[in-house]
């Protein structure tokens, strides 16, 4: 039966559920649940609209992870919050207790394409369309596989519950713990369902270095001949828009391992951010966000057409279109490719300094990884009045339970066994500063990109960036030469001295804090 009213089925994750309990639910049924709880609408394509508000982003401030023996020696407390094993229990009691009065959405699912690695997971959550979320991000098993389904890691989803600062050791009544011990994640305070899915990341992250498989925060896809790119990269760098090529078969939007067998896509689908989406710019995303199925979180929708104004950061600018990677023609299916011939680090310079596109050695690579720099824009948050730069390392710091340079040191290690080529592309702007100069066009960025892909820079001529060290190609077909050199494109050259120099020296104080656990080599790559 896909409903049911279940009691034990779920007291191995200590549940005893009093109220009715839906059992993987096929993604119509969770749709007309949804709207007959009012948990949403429709839009007039058939798309799911959730609001998340106040939430419309993820809370990395009130994530834990849980202080306990098994792990203790290992994560990086200095970028991650602990939460006492004492505490962490009071509030899985109290989760529990909420938990089992309400309906519940059960889904079994796994993390990871590749079955020598993923994860079986079980999300327990109150809301239809949260179920439907995982449904989406995840992989599902097939029927034969549920019947024998062990979760090795439950997601406790409880959005309405508020936590007591006081009583549970956290911050705010919000809260995303991890017990790695306990092999569990609670999560509470918040309805933004991209918790649920960057939780498991961060497991991901934990579990799978010690099987020697590199978790990456990148998106990936793959040529007609297998060649696989992965492209990293911050939120509003472009790692969705540029991965999802019509040109080349995706593996991956977010989140892939790169195991000894090659890179496989954590999830099962995209979660791509929606502002502005349009059938020119992104025309596979806004197929499969025009679907029924898809969720979309926090966007604008007319009430009585049902049609989403895209363009409107009314609630967020964070608007989000979540759906089944199967929604995208000439996807890999596998959600598996091979070794990367091409490694890309975006980065979407608001400063207007660095170059849309340029040859990486390994060291300046794992330098750039390291730093996982990109920059906010004026007027995105409350006091930012200039770009600011944001470094994340490993282009995903909130996501890693152990040290960054765990991770740099595998990649360093995988680059230098597979002989992938490595590039930095700045989706950002040019001509001067975010308010003054103006963005790249996504078609150069798309030229540029295509061109490292195919080989075609690879005996083109470079200049020597004097202030960042980089290798600028001189020509790329398709694409204005004046565009390759920054400093070109300002009006006043001095005035791009010393915007440069300000971001290089951001750099240098940024570094200071991995230089014990970097090569010599690594050090000296920076600007």
């Amino acid at each position: 039966m896909a409903t049911i009213t279940g009691r034990m089925e779920l007291s191995r994750q200590g549940l005893r559920p009093r109220a009715a309990v839906h059992w993987n639910l096929p993604p119509a049924m969770l749709v007309e649940l949804a709207v007959r709880r009012d948990e949403g609408a429709l839009t007039a394509q058939g798309a799911f609209v959730g609001l998340t508000s106040p939430h419309t982003g993820r809370s990395p401030s009130d994530k834990f992870v849980v202080r306990e023996s098994t792990s203790e020696r290992s994560i990086d407390w200095s970028n991650n919050h602990a939460l006492e094993a004492e505490q962490y229990q009071r509030l899985k009691r109290d989760v529990l207790a909420y938990l089992e009065g309400q309906e519940l959405f059960i889904r079994d699912v796994y993390c990871g394409a590749d079955p020598d690695y993923r994860l079986p997971v079980r999300v327990v959550t109150t809301a239809a369309w949260q179920s439907l979320f995982v449904h989406n991000m995840f992989i599902e098993p097939t029927p034969a596989e549920r019947e024998r389904f062990e979760p090795r890691f439950v997601v406790l989803h409880a959005p309405e519950l508020k936590a007591i600062p006081e009583l549970h050791g956290t911050r705010t009544s919000t809260f995303i713990a991890l017990g790695f011990a306990d092999r569990a994640v609670l999560i509470g305070g918040t309805r933004y369902a991209g918790e649920i899915k960057k939780s498991i990341f961060s497991v991901m992250n934990y579990l799978l270095p010690l099987e020697g498989v590199l978790p990456m925060h990148c998106s990936a896809n793959a040529g007609d001949d297998g060649d696989v790119a992965l492209f990293f990269g911050l939120s509003g760098t472009g790692k969705t828009t540029l991965s999802t090529d019509p040109t080349r078969h995706l593996i991956g939007d977010d989140e892939h391992g790169w195991s000894d067998a090659g890179v496989f896509n954590f999830e099962g689908g995209n979660y791509a951010k929606a502002i502005r989406l349009s059938a020119q710019g992104e025309p596979l995303i806004w197929g499969a966000s025009h679907r029924f199925g898809a969720v979309l979180e926090n966007v604008v929708m007319d009430r009585e057409s049902r049609m989403v104004d895209w363009d409107s950061d009314e609630i967020t600018e964070n608007t989000r279109s979540s759906y089944p990677i199967s929604f995208i023609e000439g996807r890999v299916q596998s959600g598996m490719g091979g070794h990367p011939r091409n490694v890309m680090l975006l980065t979407a310079d608001a400063f207007g300094v660095l170059p849309p596109i340029a040859r990486l050695s390994p060291e300046q690579a794992l330098y750039q990884f390291l730093s996982g720099y990109t920059a906010k824009v004026a007027g995105t948050e409350r006091g930012v009045t200039e770009p600011k730069a944001t470094f994340s390392a490993c282009f995903g710091s909130p996501f890693l339970p152990l040290h960054p340079t765990v991770y740099s040191r595998m990649l360093g290690e995988k680059l230098e066994h597979h002989g992938a080529a490595c590039w930095l592309v700045n989706t950002g702007w040019t001509g001067g500063p975010a308010g003054i100069g103006s963005r790249m066009k996504l078609g150069y960025t798309r030229a540029m990109v295509a061109a490292a892909l195919a080989g075609t820079l690879d005996a083109v001529p470079t200049r020597l960036d004097p202030i960042f060290g980089l290798h600028v190609p001189e020509q790329v077909p398709g694409v204005p030469p004046e565009l390759l050199d920054p400093r070109g494109t300002w009006p006043d050259p001095a005035a791009y001295d010393d915007q440069a120099g300000k971001l290089a020296r951001m750099f240098r104080d940024n570094f200071r804090k991995f230089e014990e656990g970097a090569s010599a080599d690594v050090r000296a790559a920076g600007p």
